[in-house]
């Protein structure tokens, strides 16, 4: 089972910045695609960012972007979200995803039963 180690996340007011973070054993990072999804109460999962850590290619949900920023730094075998102007319907759990089916999962063009590898979930809460 591989763990990935999530971090940030928390409570903050509407239009604050949070920045969440994800490492995976380099084996898993390399040659991956890497990002978060998340599930507010009652709402379907929702792909959110997705980043190849081999080519660089980049996805957001038209949702986030222009708002979020997704990174990588290979040193570390890191990715990070940098959600900028938060708003309340941003309020969820989200969640690392580490696997090759991430890519398309995000956009939308698999479902989320595709995917193996997730970590545990931080929550994010923007008040208004």
């Amino acid at each position: 089972q591989v763990q990935l180690m999530e971090s940030g996340g928390g409570s903050v007011q509407a239009g604050g910045s949070l920045r969440l973070s994800c490492t995976a054993p380099r084996l898993t990072y390399i040659k991956n695609c890497m990002g978060w999804f998340r599930q507010a109460p009652g709402k379907e999962r929702e792909g959110v960012a997705s980043i190849n850590t081999g080519d660089g290619n980049i996805f957001y949900a038209s949702s986030v972007e222009g708002r979020f920023t997704i990174s990588q730094d290979n040193a570390k075998n890191t990715v990070y979200l940098q959600m900028n102007s938060l708003r309340p319907e941003d309020t969820a759990m989200y969640y690392c995803a580490a696997d090759p089916t991430f890519c398309a999962v995000a956009r939308g063009l698999l479902g989320f039963n595709a995917l193996d590898t997730w970590g545990q979930g931080t929550l994010v809460t923007v008040s208004s």
